[in-house]
């Protein structure tokens, strides 16, 4: 996965939540005590992190720093933060040879930052689509790239459904809600 990957899916967090950006975003986001907004943000925080992570390189920890929305943002400002730190992120990842390690839970390349980044910036705009009422699923390309880069264990089926079932967002046929979960995003 690339930083295009990353603009993808920011862009089309945007293109979802846009239309929504009027409505009340302190309710819960789907199942999760997060409000949308607080969910947003938090998507932000993420791309970042793993922006610092890709360009620092630091192999032991994550960098100590944070990202601080302003809780006086609006939701379109949130998604305007989004989108500058996926294009951190999409910046980074690009920039770096493919050979560069950082650490996530152990060594992790640009590309398994990228599909972090997309994986966080799909499940959650698909929460904060759940808190608000509306109805989406994560495109299928993305969802698959997701898939195939963290989830290498995924069973087969539809990318977006296989995706949301992996990280206990909903049920596959024939199979129990997972209750626990994680990806595998450091190299072996």
């Amino acid at each position: 996965m690339d930083g295009a990957d990353v603009r993808d899916a920011a862009e089309e967090m945007t293109r979802v939540l846009d239309p929504h950006r009027d409505r009340d975003w302190s309710v819960p986001a789907g199942t999760l005590r997060w409000t949308c907004w607080t969910t947003a943000a938090h998507v932000a925080h993420d791309l970042l992190a793993y922006a610092g992570q890709v360009t620092g390189r630091p192999d032991d920890a994550y960098l100590p720093y944070d990202l601080r929305v302003s809780p006086a943002a609006t939701p379109a400002q949130v998604l305007a933060v989004v989108r500058a730190c996926a294009g951190l992120l999409a910046a980074a990842v690009d920039a770096a040879p493919p050979e560069t390690r950082a650490w996530h839970f152990g060594p992790c390349d640009p590309a398994g930052f990228a599909a972090m980044g997309v994986a966080e910036t799909l499940l959650h705009t698909h929460d904060i689509t759940l808190g608000l009422g509306v109805p989406w699923q994560p495109p299928r390309r993305l969802s698959a790239l997701v898939l195939r880069r963290l989830f290498p264990d995924a069973p087969p089926g539809a990318a977006p459904e296989v995706l949301l079932w992996m990280t206990g967002r909903a049920e596959l046929p024939g199979r129990a809600r997972r209750t626990s979960w994680a990806w595998r995003a450091a190299l072996d």
